[in-house]
């Protein structure tokens, strides 16, 4: 049963993964907007910023670009998702011998391949900016480790809005908050330079905790706690959208 499952979500990733490479344009246009943000940030913004950091600025935000990457990247899981369910994809493989389960996960593993190319070009842009960091493998592999979960645990949200937006508009509108997310946190500026309120959500909200490990990690400092607290916070996410998106998903074909 499990070569079964792992069989069928390997064909029909597959299927998915060729639409990615017929209009190469989504991963294009999912890594504009943080390229332009570094660039708006570092050249225009950046000098005016106090970070209380002897790291650059461009070193500095580029956790939480990473973070808007994927934020943006996996609106087209949920926008793929809905013309599939809208175009009777679902319908024609309720009809064939495949796992029902396959059918989401080959849109998750889509996007996170999607999502890995996206950062790696943003990374790739961030390094020809300037930023450096002495990290050594293994520290680079944590961050990797800590993308890849912050990925799935997106995906399975925009999942959910993929299988219950009611127009294609609301399908990818649910990634504008988690785009917006990364503002208010560390991502840019110190959370204590900002009013009381905010400063308190930006301090205890699950973005602050992951930029906080990914700069750590990449600066060569220890994590502390930030790191267990980010984990949790992914994992527990992702659990609560996988069961949430399963959920919705079985109501949909039966």
């Amino acid at each position: 049963m499990t070569t079964h499952v792992l069989g069928d979500t390997g064909v029909l990733t597959g299927r998915s993964l060729q639409h990615i490479l017929r209009s190469p344009d989504t991963i294009v246009t999912t890594a504009v907007t943080p390229i332009a943000l570094m660039l708006l940030f570092t050249y225009v913004f950046g000098g005016a910023i106090n970070t209380g950091s002897d790291q650059s600025y461009g070193t500095y935000m580029l956790p939480g670009i990473l973070l808007i990457t994927i934020a943006s990247g996996v609106a087209y899981t949920a926008y793929r998702l809905f013309l599939d369910m809208q175009g009777g994809i679902f319908e024609r493989f309720q009809s064939m011998p495949i796992a029902r389960s396959s059918v989401l996960w080959a849109h998750v593993l889509t996007s996170l391949a999607a999502n890995l190319v996206s950062v790696t070009i943003v990374t790739g842009v961030a390094l020809i900016m300037g930023f450096r960091t002495g990290a050594s493998v293994a520290a680079w592999l944590a961050v990797a480790g800590i993308l890849v979960l912050f990925t799935l645990a997106l995906t399975w949200i925009a999942v959910i809005a993929g299988l219950s937006a009611k127009t294609i508009d609301g399908a990818s509108a649910f990634s504008y908050p988690l785009i917006f997310l990364p503002f208010i946190s560390s991502a840019f500026v110190p959370t204590d330079s900002m009013p009381g309120p905010v400063a308190w959500f930006a301090e205890n909200q699950p973005v602050t905790y992951v930029v906080n490990t990914i700069r750590a990690l990449f600066a060569q400092q220890p994590v502390g706690t930030d790191i267990w607290i980010a984990l949790g916070w992914l994992v527990g996410i992702l659990v609560v959208a996988y069961a949430f998106a399963t959920a919705i998903y079985r109501r949909k074909i039966s």
